[in-house]
This record gives C-alpha cells, structure tokens and sequence, in this order.
C-alpha cells in the first residue's frame, strides 16, 4: 500500500508531506485548491509522462517520492523480477525528479531506473480510476480486457498469441515465395549466366598481382634479358674471359696455400664471398633459363587483367568478392531449385497453424465466456446495490476475425430501466452511471490483479442522494481488502473516511501555496459541512455533518 507522499514544487505544491493510511483515504478540498495536482504527482510517481509545466512557477526541478509497504507475498515475487526488494522495513522507495532541462532521474530504493520499468511495477501496486477509464468503458474494444482480467487467462492469451505470430511468419515466407512466382524463371536464367560467366573465368585469389607482375617483366624483356645475361657472364665467365667467380677461387688458392694461422681469416672470408657468388650465378642462371618469351606476350596478360577487370565491375572488386558472389549465386539457384518443395512445405505448415489457432482462440473464448458469466453476475449485484436495482448488464462476446487478440468481439450491454431493450454503454450511460458501473467492475476484479492500492479520481461524477450513499458504502466494503484513496466531492462519502485530508489553496507574496491536512473529528465535521452547504454553515448543518460521520 501507499504510505507517504512527498511533493515539492509540483505546480501549487511548494512542499507537502501526505501519510496515508490503510482502509479508506479521501481527499476534499474547494474546486481548484489542487486534488489533482495530487494525483497528477502521484502518477508522475508511477512512471506516467509528464510535462514541463508541472514543475513550480520559477523553479529549476521539482521532486515526489512514495513510500510503499506491507506488500502481500506475490507483490513480493513480482518485485523481485524487476531486481527489486523491500528494505529492512519491508518498505520500497520511489523517487522522481523532474526538471526544466529535461534530464529527469527515477531511483528505486536508491537505484536508477527507467520510466518504461517503473510502470511494470507501478501496475502491481496502484490501480488509478480517472475520466480516461469512463472513455474506455465507451470504446468496446476495451471491453476484452476487462473480460480477461476477470478470467485470468495469461496463459491461453500467451500460448494463443505465440502462434498468431507463427501463422503470420509462415504466411509471409508464403506471399514472398509466391509473389517470386512471375520472376523465377528469369531470376534463374541469369543466376545460371552468371555461375558460368564466373566458372569459366577460372578466378584464383592473387592472379591479378601475378598478372601485374609479368607485364612489368614483359614490358621491359629485352632490358631484363640483357642485363641478366651479362651477369650471368661476369660471375661464371666464359669461353674467352674468365668470371667473378673464376677471379675468386684463384685469390682464395693464393692465399690458403700460405703457411700461417694469420691469413686464415683471409681465406674464411673470401670462402664465403664465393659461397654467395656461386649461389647469386646459379639465381641468375635460373631466373634466365624461366624467362620464356611465349609466357610474356604483353597482348596476353593485358587481356587477361581486362578480362578480369571487366568481371570486377560486375561480381565485386577483388578475386575474394568475385567468388563470393560465386558461391552466393549457386545457394541461390538451389533455393529456387527447391522453391516447390518449400512452398508445398510451407502451404502444410500454414494448415496446420490454422487448425492449431483456431484451437486455441475457442480455449480463450470458453475462459472468456466463463469468466463473463460471473462478471455479469457479480456487476449487477453491485449495480443494484448502488440504486440501479433493474439493470440488466450483459457482456455480448461474438465471433470475428482473428486478431492478436484472438477471435472474440466483446460488448458490454446494458439496460438500466425497467422494459428498455439492451444497448451499448456509449448508447445509454450518463456520467453518473458509468461512474457506478465502474466501480462495480474495479469491485469485480478486487482479488484477482493483486494490486493493493486503488485511486478513485472524481467517482462520484453525476450521482447523489441515494446513489451516492450507496457509492460511499461500496468503497468503503473495497477498503476493507485493499486500500482506497477517494478524490471526492460528495459529503456521504467523505464522511466514510478512514482517514480524511483536506486540500486547501492560500496566497501570500504574490504566489500561491497548497497544503494538505489531515483531519481529526471536529476537522471532519466542519469539511464536510462545508461540502454540503458551502461558507454558511448552520447549526443544522453541522449537526448533520456530525451525524453522517457517526453513522459510518
């Protein structure tokens, strides 16, 4: 449950401290002396958007923290797949902070959080009735989650939700299979085209350096031969001259044939320079015996590097890209290849999740109509209870297309006089009907969505007198099983209060300041005077205000 509030500088609020308690709060207050900023903080709390304009007239940032706390067990569990667990006091904290820069900050228990996250677990512990909820009993196709929230479905909703998404997956590959139809056979002809152009090619990774290599060569053969012949003569010699290599044997002969450990380092020396001469020849010798001018026809290497160059521009822009597109090409072919085979798996596979999702939307529909059968039932106790003794409150759950939601159109119908036929709610509800129909359903699911604190804003729209007496009563039966915060005009049901706080509005320096104040008996006697006759209150009227609290 909700046991502190603290506002500062939301809109008239400068700073305000609000205990509430269990059982039945309610909040009273002149028109505009800032009920609504309450729950407009509240909801700020809770995750809600929020605007600017909320944050205190010349302030930088405003702030509202909630206390919450004896949490039943599951609020406990669901807490906890957030991360989330009570302190040593078994309270939660939620803190946000608004500011005109736009950098906002919620923590929980002193941990940051995000305003989608902070909803999640805002739901499981208020439960707020505003104007909007009214305009959602007017829309019918909110209707089906009232219905589900009765019949406790998530399982049925999930499993049948889990294989609508099937369907549509398999529907779709379907379309785009079949819509390939008209351009399979020429999107085969130029993979087929294409595969050849590229086999044929003969493509190996680093030809191209290769083929740039030789045209240099090519270019520059008769350079190249001539230069490398004339070493291979000046290191081997030949017929009439000596060579390098010659010269440097005989020094090597002239010198190892001298007795002495001092030119031994000489003869060392010129041993490997001919070590390294012979092996330069025989380099030379061979690279000459590989130039093979058939090999090096400039006409035929450019041709191949255009040819090449050419395939580039069309496959990609390297060997490695060009067999790339190669081997894509070829999955290709043999996916469509397989195209009938899949399709025919697939047109099996959609069968089959049809069947399937037609299964489970007539499982979710028999929860539906169970459900709606003790819904009915259940609302029009509570209708009659609240002086509309001859309504008739009837859920119409028909067939329809299939949806994410599966397959059921849900109305809700009424009639709330005597010999009137069924009609829509938008047909024949006034204000203060959908009021007391609301609080008939939010009494329906009591128990069943665990949230332990409910927020009625303005429920007593349109009624009074009996109706109202009757309203007054029935929220006070909900705060018996969970708690209730009540904005509220109406003196019947102020005068229920559990605990009564009393919003009031003051000037002073030019700017304007709100307080709430908690009401002790003489407190509640004089608000709730006020609420039946305004500033003049009369004997009479005090001693009815004193009696109405007494009879609560």
């Amino acid at each position: 449950m909700l046991k502190y509030l603290h506002i500062e500088n939301i809109a008239v609020i400068e700073r305000s401290e609000i205990e509430f308690k269990n059982g039945f709060n309610v909040l009273t207050g002149e028109t505009g002396a800032g009920k609504s900023i309450v729950i407009d903080s509240i909801n700020a709390v809770l995750g809600e958007r929020t605007s600017k304009d909320l944050i205190r007239n010349g302030c930088d940032s405003a702030e509202v923290s909630a206390l919450f706390g004896d949490f039943s067990d599951e609020t406990i569990e669901f807490l906890k797949c957030f991360d989330v667990f009570p302190d040593e006091d078994g309270n939660v904290l939620i803190t946000r902070k608004l500011s005109l820069a736009g950098k906002g900050l919620i923590k929980i228990n002193g941990k940051p959080f995000t305003a989608s996250v902070l909803r999640e677990i805002a739901s499981a512990l208020i439960n707020i009735h505003g104007q909007h909820d009214n305009q959602d009993l007017l829309n019918p196709e909110k209707h089906v989650s009232f219905i589900d929230a009765v019949a406790q479905n998530e399982n049925e909703i999930s499993e049948y939700y889990s294989e609508f998404k099937n369907l549509n997956k398999i529907r779709k590959e379907l379309v785009s299979l079949e819509e390939f139809e008209s351009d399979k056979e020429r999107k085969t002809e130029l993979l087929k085209y294409q595969i050849n152009e590229l086999e044929t090619a003969n493509i190996k990774i680093g030809e191209i350096e290769e083929l740039k290599h030789s045209l240099e060569i090519a270019e520059n053969y008769e350079s190249v031969l001539k230069g490398f012949t004339a070493a291979s003569q000046l290191l081997s010699g030949d017929s009439e001259n000596d060579g390098a290599l010659t010269l440097l044997k005989n020094a090597y002969k002239s010198i190892s044939g001298l007795k002495s450990n001092e030119f031994d380092s000489f003869a060392l020396k010129l041993s490997e320079i001919i070590s390294l001469t012979e092996d330069s020849a025989a380099n030379i010798s061979g690279y000459l015996d590989s130039l093979d001018a058939s090999n090096l026809d400039v006409n035929s290497i450019n041709g191949r590097l255009d040819f090449l160059q050419r395939l580039m521009l069309k496959y990609g822009g390297s060997e490695e890209k060009m067999l790339e597109f190669l081997s894509d090409a070829k999955l290709q072919l043999q996916n469509i290849e397989g195209y009938d085979k899949r399709i025919g798996e697939l047109s099996k596979l959609l069968e089959e999740s049809k069947l399937k999702l037609i299964s489970l939307a007539e499982i979710l529909t028999e929860t539906r109509i169970k459900a709606a059968q003790n819904f009915e039932r259940e609302v029009c106790e509570v209708l009659s209870y609240l002086n509309m003794p001859n309504v008739k409150f009837v859920v119409d759950i028909k067939g329809g297309r299939y949806t994410k939601n599966g397959c059921d159109n849900v109305e809700f119908l009424i009639s709330a006089n005597l010999g009137e036929n069924l009609k829509p709610l938008s047909k024949i509800a006034s204000g203060g009907e959908l009021s007391r129909i609301m609080l008939s359903i939010k009494s329906s699911l009591l128990g069943r969505d665990n949230v332990e604190t409910m927020i009625f804003d303005e429920i007593d729209t349109g009624i009074s007198g009996f109706a109202a007496e009757r309203t007054a009563a029935q929220l006070k039966k909900v705060s018996k099983n969970t708690q209730v915060i009540c904005v509220t005009h109406l003196a019947q049901i102020a005068a229920k209060a559990d605990n009564h706080l009393l919003i009031s509005k003051s000037s002073n320096n030019g700017r304007t300041y709100t307080e709430v104040t908690p009401l002790d008996y003489d407190g509640k006697i004089k608000e709730i005077s006020r609420i039946m006759s305004g500033s003049d209150i009369t004997e009479n009227i005090y001693n009815s205000a004193k009696e109405m609290i007494d009879r609560s």
